[in-house]
């Protein structure tokens, strides 16, 4: 009897030498960072050279779908296992006596591997061989199996988690690149001079956004100034814009000397057109200023109604045509002339200015703009604009931002 004691300690002596040693050596392979299937040979190699396990299959999830990262001795029978059906509703180590699958049934037992109660694999194993004195008898050693396993998986899924890491950076650096370009499509000085005052100011919801705004000096009596807002968010939006902007500036470079308001607008629809091929469109508010005559023409394409006050009377600029790109040919464009008074003040603005929403749901709307610029009449465009978006950030409280926001202020003296 006293023999039998020691060769059975010697046994769980040599057991437990083996799986410490085991686990050592998958520690070591994972800290020298190898490979997925280096690390799967490894695996392989406990469990089916040392273990003696001759049919096993493994099934890991990616974040997307089931995939096989390891099959031997189960022949075709791993493709005909529907995880998603077969082994979900699996949270333990379970032995398979009978099963619905015929594909299961070739297998004894199903190890998951679970994390947050989320299975992220499924270890099959079938014909264990029991002979063996170090895997004999077989329960006793899924503990064992169920630990290297999991360590295995968790290596994987460190791997796949630093590759998305690398991706998103990338991506991350990409989009902050992008957005780096997009400033460069906004003017990086507007006028402040004894003829008028320009500022603006924009807040977009992404890295990248859809609004646009531009001032365009002609020559010393002639401007330009437009706002614009893409519908939609995100990288679309903003290729989209840089388009249109890239079109406006040719159109107006090339047609400066007898620029037709009109014929400017019907050519950017065309563009907008031919770019986004019916899938967007643009609202887009345009004006053309005369500081000798004082004369401003604009035309609205379906955008908000521009503001222009004298700090008592507000008057909302609604007269163009729809938005372009909504049609192949503007059906009707109408130009409104106003004749300016010294001191008048032209406020546009995107649509996330006034459709801002607060907790109880309600909009900031035009009105309470109107109401913000005539309370705050005297002071410069910079200091007006940083006092709008100021009313935005408390008017909205602890609700969130919807959408892009810009806004530019004009006031002619």
């Amino acid at each position: 009897m006293g023999e039998v004691k020691v060769n059975k300690l010697l046994e769980k002596l040599q057991l437990k030498e083996f799986k410490l040693s085991s686990l050592l050596e998958v520690t070591k392979a994972i800290n020298e960072n190898f490979k997925t299937d280096k690390l799967l040979n490894l695996y392989e190699y406990i469990l089916h050279e040392q273990l003696g396990i001759s049919k096993l299959v493994l099934y890991h999830y990616d974040n997307i779908e089931w995939t096989c990262l390891l099959r031997y001795g189960a022949k075709g029978k791993a493709k005909k296992v529907d995880v998603k059906k077969d082994l979900s509703h699996i949270t333990e180590i379970t032995v398979i006596e009978s099963s619905s699958s015929d594909s299961l049934n070739s297998f004894d037992l199903v190890v998951p591997i679970m994390h947050k109660e989320l299975p992220l694999a499924y270890l099959l194993i079938g014909d264990l061989n029991e002979d063996e004195l170090i895997i004999s008898p077989t329960i006793k050693h899924m503990p064992f199996v169920q630990t290297l396993t999991n360590i295995i998986i968790v290596a994987i899924e460190n791997k796949r988690f630093a590759n998305e890491s690398i991706i998103q950076e990338r991506a991350n650096r990409e989009m902050e690149l992008a957005a780096e370009m997009q400033k460069l499509l906004f003017p990086a000085k507007l006028p402040s001079n004894n003829r008028m005052e320009v500022a603006a100011h924009y807040e977009s919801l992404h890295l990248i956004g859809g609004d646009y705004y531009d001032f365009i000096q002609l020559n010393n009596e002639e401007y330009v100034l437009c706002i614009a807002d893409v519908s939609g968010k995100g990288v679309p939006a903003a290729l989209l814009m840089s388009n249109f902007q890239a079109n406006l500036r040719a159109n107006i470079k090339y047609n400066h000397a007898e620029l037709s308001i009109e014929n400017l607008i019907r050519e950017l629809n065309k563009n907008v057109n031919d770019s986004a091929n019916g899938e967007k469109f643009i609202t887009f508010f345009l004006a053309y200023y005369n500081c000798t005559n004082r004369v401003l023409k604009y035309i609205n394409a379906g955008h908000n109604h521009p503001v222009l006050t004298d700090g008592k009377t507000a008057k909302q600029l609604n007269k163009g045509c729809i938005g372009l790109g909504m049609f192949e040919e503007l059906p009707s464009v109408e130009v409104e002339e106003i004749v300016l008074k010294p001191n008048d003040t032209l406020v546009c603005f995107t649509d996330g200015l006034v459709e801002l929403e607060n907790e109880e749901g309600e909009q900031f709307e035009t009105e309470r703009l109107i109401n913000t610029i005539h309370d705050n009449f005297h002071l410069r465009m910079k200091d007006l604009n940083k006092l709008i978006f100021f009313q935005l950030e408390k008017y909205k409280g602890d609700a969130e931002y919807e959408d892009d926001t810009a806004a530019m202020s004009c006031r002619f003296f």
